[in-house]
Formats: C-alpha cells, sequence, structure tokens
C-alpha cells in the first residue's frame, strides 16, 4: 500500500528522517547515561516527559534538515532516484547535516561536563581566547579518542544511508498521476506539522523544556542545536565586569547592601524587622494588560472609564507616580517576576534562554502555594519558562487548563479569567500567592455574550481618541476590564480569605497616547509609555493613603514582602517603597530599546536620558510646561549625579541578568 501511494523519493526521505530521529534519541540516552544521578530524586514522570519533549525537538530538527530535500524532490534533475547529480546533492547535504550535528553533540557533551550547561551561544566567549581555550580541551578531553569516533560515526551513518538508499532504488511502486500532487501535499502536512510540534496556538518551544525543578530535566529535554540556534540571537547583552566593579560601590549604596564587596559583587540583601500585616497573608497580584495611568479617572481623565479601579484605590494604598522601566507585556513579567529591567535588544528576556535561571523573591513565600492565571498560552512570550524554571512549585492556569471558552486569540475573556481563578482560590488548603495575568485589553477587544450585565458606552470617536484611547472599541475594553475587576473583589468579599488577603494591581505597561489632562510631560516626554497605577488593597491591614514619590517596577516584589513576610533575601535591583530610609533617592530607570537604546531615570523632578553609548544626553523638568526643553547646561551638578547613578543601574542590570541565579 505504501509503494503504491510514496514514490520512493519520498519513501527514502521519511526513511532518512526516522534514522536521524533515532540516531538523536540514542544521543539523548546516552547524555542521559552520562549525567543522570539517582541521587537527586528526580520523579519518574518528569524524566519520562523529559524523552517526550526531547523527542519532538529531535523531530523538528530532522525536519528541518529535511526540508529542502521534500522541496527538491519534486525537480527530476535533482531527485537521487532519477539523476546522479540528485543522487550527489542529497548524499552530501546529507552527510555534511550529520557531521554538524554529530560535532555539536560532541561539543555540547563536554560543555555539560565542564559547566553543567547544555551548548549555547555563550561558547562563542571561548574564542576570545583561542590558544588558551585549545590547550584546555586538549588536556581536559580525549581529542584524539573523540576524533576517530567522530569520522568512525560518519563511516557509519553513510553506510546507514546508502544501505536505505538502495533497498529503495530497487524496489517497486510509483503512484498514479492523479495521485502525486495529494501524496506531495500531506508530504508537506506532516513536515508543517512535526515542525509546529504540537496542536496549538504557539508551537512548541525551548521554554516549555523549563517545566520542572531540576535543572537536569531541563537539560535533558532540550535539543543541542535548537538550543544553540535559539540562544545566538540573544548573544549581542554583554557586559564590562571592570565596568561592573568600578559601578559597584553607587550601586551597593542606592540599594542598601549590608556588607559591600566589590571582589565578589555582591547585592543580596537580608531585609526584616518589620511586622507583617498579619500573620501569613495571601497575596493576589492582578498584572492588568495596558492600564495606563493617564486613561484611568485617577488621574483626572473625563471619560470616566474605572469608576469601580479608582474606588478601589482610594479605600487602598495608591502609588501615583509608578512607572514600568519599558513598553510590552513579556518585558513586564520579566521586571515583576526577577525585579531586573529587561535590556534585551533582540527580542525579550523571557525569550532568551541563556537569562532564563533568575532569583525571585516570589520563593521567599516558602510555605505558600504559589499559582499564576492567565487567559491564554504560557507558551506567549516564553513566559513558561522564566515562571516554570523560577518559581518553587508553581501551578499555572491557561487555556486548556479552564471550562470556559476561548473568546479571541489571548484566550478565554478577563472576566472569565476572574471567575476561574476564583473557583480555584476559594478551595485553597494553604496561604497562596497568586498572580491573575489579564490580557483582554487588547485588539480585538472582545467583549463575551456572558459580561455579568456589562453596557459598553458610545461616545463620540474624537472624544475617546482625544483622551487616549485607540477607538471607543478601546474604550469599552478598558471599562470592561474595570468591570471584570469590579466582579472579582465582590466575589473576593464574600470569601473567608478576603480579610486575610493583601490585593495589588499593577498595570503591566503604559501606552504612548494623547494625555491633555494630566501635566504636560506626560506627553511630550512620553511618560505615558512607563506610568501605570499601583495600589495595595487590603481593607482592615492597611489605611488608605496617596503617595507621591517615584516608584518602580522593580520595587514591587520587595514591597509586596516587606507588607507580608517578617524577613526575606533580597537580590534584585529594587527597594521595599514603605522603607523610608531611601525616600531622598528614588529614581525609575527606563529603557526604549528600538532607540539606540536610549536608556533614562525619572526622578522627582527631572527626566534624564540618553543612548546607552552615552551620546544624546537630555535632562528635562518634570513640572515645566516646556518639559522639551534640554537643560543640560543650566544644571550640570544634576546631571554629573544622575549620569553616575544611572551608568551604575545599567551595568549592573546588564551584569546582573547572568549572576542572580535561583538560590
Amino acid at each position: 500500500m505504501i509503494k503504491e501511494l510514496f514514490p520512493r523519493s519520498l519513501r527514502f526521505l521519511f526513511g532518512s528522517v526516522i534514522l536521524s530521529v533515532v540516531l538523536m534519541v540514542l544521543f539523548r540516552g546516552f547524555f542521559f547515561f552520562l549525567y543522570f544521578d539517582a541521587k537527586d530524586g528526580i520523579p519518574v514522570a518528569d524524566l519520562a516527559k523529559a524523552f517526550y519533549l526531547g523527542g519532538k525537538f529531535d523531530l523538528r530538527l530532522a525536519l528541518l534538515i529535511h526540508l529542502p530535500l521534500l522541496l527538491l524532490s519534486v525537480l527530476r534533475w535533482t531527485n537521487p532516484l532519477y539523476s546522479k547529480f540528485g543522487r550527489f546533492l542529497w548524499f552530501a547535504w546529507l552527510l555534511l547535516s550529520f557531521a554538524t550535528l554529530l560535532l555539536f553533540y560532541i561539543v555540547d557533551l563536554g560543555y555539560y561536563a565542564y559547566l553543567e550547561m547544555r551548548l549555547d551561544s555563550s561558547v562563542t566567549r571561548f574564542l576570545k581566547n583561542p590558544l588558551i581555550s585549545g590547550q584546555m580541551v586538549l588536556e581536559s578531553y580525549p581529542v584524539f579518542t573523540g576524533t576517530v569516533a567522530y569520522l568512525f560515526a560518519l563511516v557509519v551513518y553513510y553506510l546507514l544511508i546508502r544501505t536505505l538508499f538502495r533497498s529503495i532504488e530497487h524496489s517497486s511502486g510509483t503512484p498514479r498521476l492523479v495521485l502525486r500532487i495529494p501524496v506531495a501535499a500531506f508530504a508537506s502536512l506532516l513536515f508543517f506539522i512535526g515542525i509546529l510540534g504540537k496542536f496549538s496556538y504557539y508551537p512548541l518551544r525551548w521554554s516549555e523544556a523549563f517545566f520542572s525543578d531540576h535543572d537536569f530535566v531541563s537539560s535533558l529535554s532540550l535539543n543541542p542545536v535548537l538550543f544553540f540556534t535559539s540562544t545566538w540571537k540573544n548573544r549581542r547583552v554583554e557586559y564590562d565586569i571592570a565596568a561592573v566593579r568600578e559601578h559597584y560601590p553607587e550601586m551597593a549604596r542606592y540599594l542598601g547592601v549590608e556588607k559591600p564587596d566589590v571582589d565578589s559583587l555582591d547585592f543580596t540583601r537580608h531585609e526584616g524587622g518589620k511586622e507583617p500585616l498579619t500573620d501569613k497573608p495571601n497575596v493576589v497580584l492582578l498584572f492588568l494588560e495596558s492600564f495606563a495611568f493617564y486613561k484611568s479617572g485617577l488621574s483626572g481623565n473625563p471619560l470616566d472609564a474605572t469608576p469601580n479601579f479608582d474606588r478601589l484605590a482610594r479605600e487602598g494604598v495608591l502609588f501615583e507616580r509608578f512607572y514600568t522601566p519599558h513598553g510590552g507585556t513579556a518585558r513586564s513579567v520579566f521586571t515583576a517576576v526577577t525585579g531586573l529591567p529587561d535590556v534585551e535588544t533582540v527580542e525579550t528576556s523571557s525569550r532568551n534562554p541563556l537569562v532564563i535561571n533568575q532569583h525571585t523573591i516570589i520563593n521567599e513565600f516558602s510555605d505558600y502555594q504559589k499559582v499564576y492565571f492567565l487567559g491564554g498560552s504560557a507558551s506567549w512570550g516564553q513566559i513558561r519558562g522564566l515562571l516554570a524554571r523560577n518559581i518553587d512549585d508553581l501551578t499555572i492556569y491557561e487555556e486548556g487548563s479552564y471550562e470556559s471558552p476561548r473568546v479571541d486569540v489571548w484566550g478565554i475573556s478577563d472576566l472569565d479569567l476572574f471567575k476561574e481563578a476564583f473557583w480555584e482560590l476559594e478551595v485553597q488548603q494553604q496561604p497562596f500567592f497568586a498572580v491573575i495575568q489579564t490580557a483582554g485589553n487588547h485588539k480585538p477587544y472582545t467583549i463575551p455574550e456572558d459580561n455579568h450585565g456589562f453596557k459598553s458606552r458610545e461616545i463620540p470617536e474624537k472624544q475617546a481618541l482625544r483622551y487616549g484611547f485607540r477607538s471607543v472599541a478601546a474604550y469599552n475594553s478598558y471599562r470592561f476590564m474595570d468591570h471584570s475587576i469590579a466582579y472579582f473583589m465582590e466575589q473576593a468579599k464574600k470569601q473567608s480569605f478576603f480579610d486575610n488577603t493583601l490585593f495589588v494591581f499593577i498595570g503591566d505597561h503604559g501606552l504612548v497616547r494623547n494625555a491633555p489632562h494630566m501635566y504636560p510631560a506626560e506627553e511630550k516626554l512620553l511618560l505615558t509609555r512607563y506610568h501605570v497605577p499601583l495600589v495595595f488593597y487590603a481593607p482592615g491591614m492597611l489605611q488608605p493613603a496617596v503617595y507621591d514619590k517615584v516608584a518602580s517596577e522593580v520595587d514591587l516584589m520587595p514591597t509586596i514582602a516587606g507588607l507580608t513576610l517578617s524577613e526575606y533575601r533580597n537580590t534584585t535591583l529594587g527597594r521595599d517603597l514603605f522603607n523610608p530610609k531611601f525616600d531622598d533617592e528614588r529614581y525609575a530607570f527606563t529603557i526604549r530599546h528600538q532607540y539606540g537604546p536610549e536608556i533614562g531615570l525619572i526622578g522627582s523632578d527631572y527626566v534624564y536620558r540618553r543612548k546607552a553609548d552615552g551620546s544624546g544626553q537630555r535632562l528635562h523638568s518634570v513640572w515645566s510646561e516646556t518639559p522639551e526643553k534640554n537643560l543640560l547646561r543650566e544644571n550640570p551638578e544634576k546631571v554629573e549625579s544622575l549620569e553616575t547613578l544611572l551608568q551604575a543601574y545599567y551595568e549592573t542590570i546588564k551584569y546582573m541578568r547572568f549572576h542572580n541565579p535561583k538560590l
């Protein structure tokens, strides 16, 4: 039957794919045999899943290697069954591919033996000192034996491929002309499905390998070739260790490091000394999509889009000048979890396997149940790897976990997300730290039919645009988020956990839009991109208050921990917003990645910005009627102090991305 349906070239192609997958699975088994330690106590289920995911990565690589041959098989002169040139071309390509693949695996084994890390693009740093690196390799590894084994493996592979080809070359069976197009389409479909890796809105991604708390499990799941290529595009942001040491005293002073040590470059602080709000209060962090401050009624926006949130803010503790370091949700998730601004220039840090290992203060909640809710897939932005790899005992709820229907590209609606989260939280038997990440305030601005009485409001399009909304639909989407928050809080107030829970509301980032109702700097200096609300809400535990001190997203986790834990370790760039010893010097770091990048500090009275290379310095007054005016020459002392802190901040961020491992 197969002979009648599939031409010989496709049979050879799929046979070669299967051979490649089998060889890669054997390599994975060899990696397991070499480096697995039974003393680690890794669950068998985790190991099984690692082999399963690894097999899918191997299949993807095998299909990508053979994809050019699939395309060439349609031409007679490049088909190995009808052309000597085609035969030479296919054999040369397969042998070269296997030689490269085998070299990657050999280097990967040595790299893991040396650093206990799978091969990534950082290996290129050893090329900076080739003589020393070469000598180390010669003295540390069996180079001669390995070379012989490498050549022997190439010969064996060639013989296997030749045997496979000859067995098919002399076989019979060619599909009828009428079947060739459907068969070719079917083969292409199989390739597409295999490369995709799974039936989901998002394809299989490297971050899915980081599902376990055990480093070895993640390493076992990865394919070294695919992992190397994934990290290659993220290799550009580097740190200068000499610059880090030069600026360490300034950064240690700013962060309040108790025992500065320029040799160890340690930024750890052991915080404590304050009584928590109650004994082990729950924490619910509501991470609100595009919840810009200028859109809320708190800013004086006359469109009254957030009456429910405004009421909660007045009943809680509001930080009026809270800034995220950048635009973009994935970057904001990285910053909130790690306490480090995302300075990745190519994509985002959540998508960079080289910086996936990060300490988070969330783990200081050691005896808490940790849960993360989002309406779509955790494969979005590759945040699964960031969350699952670094937060101990985390349960992620995502699309596929819920009974509620998917409404658009972002998954279930925000209202349904809050319902699903509420149903899970009300049955928790121990203190919990929960994150609820909304996504509905995005195009296409879907409002579900089952919306608990929400009614859209029709306003003139010009009015919506004037006060910072992209459209009337965007305005009503923002109102629906506010409506969803109100529903969630109404339900929460009926539950026993409410009185012992700290609710934290934060916008993930702002937007560059009109804000005529605010002071001119919001628009002129594009502060609307970073300015979002921060509200701590815990009736009976926190007295209502409004703070106008500058606050940064890096301060989020230290502040939550300061309210709820008697002591905790802080290795981040954040500081407790309720600790008065820092109030004389509070700044928010910002970065615009697409402009060089451009970095800056927002202070109580000034905004200082420049390109990362030091050019284009600008100093602006926050409260001026003409904030775009550059005050660089008028206030040189202020420029000097801000430049010193900004450079210290930036050099430290670049360094800590690679030196802030999970504790």
